[in-house]
């Protein structure tokens, strides 16, 4: 059984990753027959290693329904990893292309999700929100016999990304202040990036009868971090790797737009994305940990807060001393 993969949004941080691991990766590598990596700017840095590691990097060029399918069809892939891209008509593309891979014959899908889109209301968390959309119309094949697409999907609702914390790393290096919107007395869970790629690997090259391997076929994963944090303890995880005092300051949802507009150069979708779950953190709604799925695929245990931030110690040690423990 052969399997070709096509990852779309392949130069962002998530779809780079997942790439990078099935190229690099012996026991992911040789369940792979090739992976195709959908990007919008062949000439960024992350796609050109991408086709250094032997990825075959492709050009996509979202608007025309029609060219995208003979995209998917010139790739030959019969599974296509959906990531939706960063950017302000993400849903739209993602929309696109679920479409395209259901006309290109396409039957393996796995769509990269978000945890707390369940929780999130319209009105006031529409770029959360957007994703049950998106799982609406990419689970919809399931009800039609005659779409490959439909026979075998699965679904990643990745919780909030710990990498997301290191947008406020010029505060912790100056300050030793780790500042989120979060509120006092609600928790969350942050989850590595990593963890969530080392998951959809394990699906896309799981084989069975009618495609993806029968324990993950038609599965809705919500992977969160492994514990519950409120700010104080990220703070105190931050230090505690760091070894330096760090504190956490609440800080208003006006001020954390005004430092992610200072430091990061993030699409403003994206940015709206980040200030929403924060939102959902206040509203106490995110006050739960799903690491079931992340055990039962990868049979490890994700990343703690302590550890992921030792992973990043080089970059958040303080430019002035501050105070030791």
């Amino acid at each position: 059984m052969t399997r070709k993969v096509c990852i779309t949004a392949a130069e962002g941080q998530t779809g780079f990753l997942i790439a990078e691991l099935l190229l690099t990766d012996q026991d992911f590598k040789q369940k792979v027959d090739s992976v195709t990596c959908l990007v919008m700017d062949p000439s960024s840095a992350k796609a050109k290693e991408l086709q250094s590691l032997g990825g075959a990097v492709v050009a996509h060029k979202p608007g025309r329904e029609r060219e995208v399918v003979d995209t998917l069809k010139k790739t030959g892939c019969d599974t296509i990893c959906l990531v939706p891209p960063a950017r302000r008509d993400k849903f739209d593309v993602a929309v696109e292309l679920t479409h395209a891979a259901k006309k290109a014959g396409v039957q393996n899908v796995l769509l990269i999700s978000s945890a707390g889109c369940d929780y999130a209301e319209r009105d006031k968390q529409p770029r959360l929100r957007e994703f049950i959309d998106l799982e609406s119309v990419v689970l919809a094949s399931k009800g039609n016999p005659n779409a490959p697409l439909g026979h075998s999907p699965c679904v990643i609702r990745a919780g909030f990304y710990a990498e997301n914390l290191l947008l406020y790393t010029e505060q912790v290096r100056t300050e030793g202040l780790l500042p989120l919107p979060v509120g006092e007395n609600h928790k969350f869970a942050p989850v590595a990036l990593g963890d969530i790629s080392l998951v959809a690997a394990h699906v896309l090259t799981g084989k069975g009868k009618h495609g993806f391997d029968e324990k993950h076929r038609g599965q809705m994963m919500v992977i969160t971090g492994p514990m519950l944090c409120a700010g104080s303890e990220l703070a105190a995880s931050a230090s505690k790797a760091l070894g330096q005092s760090l504190e956490f300051e609440n800080i208003s949802e006006r001020e954390a737009k005004r430092v992610l507009k200072a430091q990061t150069d993030l699409d403003e979708s994206e940015k709206e994305y980040i200030l929403e779950y924060y939102s959902l953190v206040r509203e106490g709604k995110t006050n739960y940990i799903s690491t079931t799925a992340y055990h039962d695929v990868t049979g490890q245990h994700p990343t703690e807060p302590d550890e992921f931030f030792r992973n990043y110690a080089g970059e958040l040690r303080p430019k002035k001393k501050l105070r030791s423990h």
